[in-house]
């Protein structure tokens, strides 16, 4: 087995794989510079009490890359892509035809279905940025804005959200790793300099055993990432032996491996896209002078403050959501037909609908376990934050999901490159 150095030595090493490196190391500086370069007309004091007053603005925070707490010209982030991408996923099941496409059509059809989820991000973006602008302009936050000037700053955030999208496919083009989810990566890396400040300046000897526990979940919740993203499930598969002339075909026996958590980190980002709907729709709805939907509105945001309503609600869309993508992204009908023109099988099953009912089952009972640790993880930080006080553990263990499930994948990508150069 290599050591670490000689890993990274033969990385560096190679000139094809270190071009893809600083190519996505160039794009991750372009893009913090981008998140600090804020719209016009903001006051920094308002912004900063009303991100320190919501902890779900925090938990969003983290998918635009540290734009949005700055109000930068990027201040979506992936946001708008990656809600034009659930439309996508959810329209595969009312429209027969885009499922076929997406499934069947092979890279062809992926790369128009993935066409139509980034003309969706011009609308999702306009859409969002109206919502925010007029949301922070009814705060305080930004100073009160002309027709034109509204029209202006919506236009710089769609183009910057455009810009942030297309960065990212460069990345995932040219780079090494998923364009997307290293944006993320990096805005959640980037926050943690002022995330140890907050807590260093804010330390009180009285909470060092809330620290230790942190550090102690912190630890426990890396190690099951890791665990549940390796974790697969192996369904034995026999080739059939096959005879042509004097020579026999066949007969070997492999695997089909499937994973305990197939959906990634997807199931949080479609959780919290979908809860951001209703919390934007009703705050915009709040001051409105018709009295029944102010009071309405009132209400609604009423429960949604709440801590265990609000975890509920989290928990529940990302267990949902974890078996909805899984489903999408993982066809058992589509594997055994697969299989069955091979000529393989799974010993003791018969091929066809037998074998995508033996499979279905299997599959089902490992996103369970999946979807119910995603969950978990997910909650587990806002209960902390409910018991502890402590602003910055709410963000916790969703960014360390997301950062050690994304360091994880480009360490996988980076040694299949170093493996091909070997051979």
């Amino acid at each position: 087995m290599k050591t670490i150095f000689e890993k990274l030595r033969l990385v560096w090493g190679d000139a094809s794989l270190r071009k893809r490196i600083l190519f996505v190391l160039g794009a991750l500086a372009l893009t913090r510079v981008l998140a600090v370069i804020p719209i016009p007309g903001i006051d920094p004091s308002r912004l900063q009490s009303f991100f320190s007053g919501n902890q779900f603005l925090g938990l969003l925070n983290l998918f635009s890359g540290g734009g949005l707490s700055s109000l930068s010209i990027i201040m979506l982030g992936v946001g708008p892509y990656i809600t034009g991408s659930i439309i996508m996923q959810l329209a595969t099941i009312i429209f027969p035809k885009l499922k076929a496409m997406y499934q069947d059509e092979g890279n062809l059809g992926k790369k128009r279905f993935a066409q139509y989820g980034r003309m969706l991000t011009i609308p999702m973006a306009l859409i969002q940025g109206f919502s925010f602008l007029t949301l922070l302009t009814r705060q305080g936050v930004i100073a009160p804005l002309s027709g034109f000037d509204m029209g202006v700053n919506l236009l710089i955030i769609t183009a910057g959200s455009v810009l942030l999208m297309w960065i990212g496919e460069l990345m995932t083009e040219y780079g090494i790793g998923n364009g997307m989810s290293l944006i993320i990566f990096a805005g959640i890396v980037a926050q943690l300099p002022s995330a140890l400040g907050q807590l260093v300046f804010t330390f009180e000897p009285s909470q060092i055993p809330l620290y230790i526990a942190f550090v102690v979940a912190a630890a426990a919740i890396i190690f099951g990432v890791v665990i549940i993203t390796e974790a697969e499930r192996p369904i034995p598969i026999t080739y059939a032996k096959r005879v042509r002339g004097n020579k026999v075909y066949g007969g070997v026996s492999t695997y089909l491996p499937l994973r305990v958590n197939q959906a990634g980190v997807i199931p949080i980002i479609f959780a919290l896209s979908i809860l951001l709907f209703p919390q934007l729709l009703f705050n915009f709805l709040a001051n409105v002078s018709t009295p029944w939907v102010k009071e309405t509105s009132a209400f609604i945001l009423n429960i949604l403050a709440n801590q265990w309503f609000y975890a509920g609600a989290y928990f529940f869309l990302v267990f949902v959501f974890t078996y909805f993508y899984t489903a999408v992204t993982f066809d058992p009908d589509m594997i055994s037909t697969n299989l069955q023109k091979s000529g393989a099988f799974i010993p003791g099953v018969r091929p066809g609908a037998s074998t995508s009912e033996y499979i279905s089952k299997i599959l089902t009972r490992l996103t369970l376990v999946g979807a119910l640790f995603l969950g978990l993880i997910a909650v587990l930080p806002l209960l902390m934050k409910s018991l502890t006080g402590i602003q910055s553990l709410a963000i916790g263990g969703t960014a360390l999901l997301i950062v050690v499930s994304v360091v994880i994948d480009l360490i996988k990508k980076i040694e299949a490159q170093v493996s091909i150069r070997e051979y």
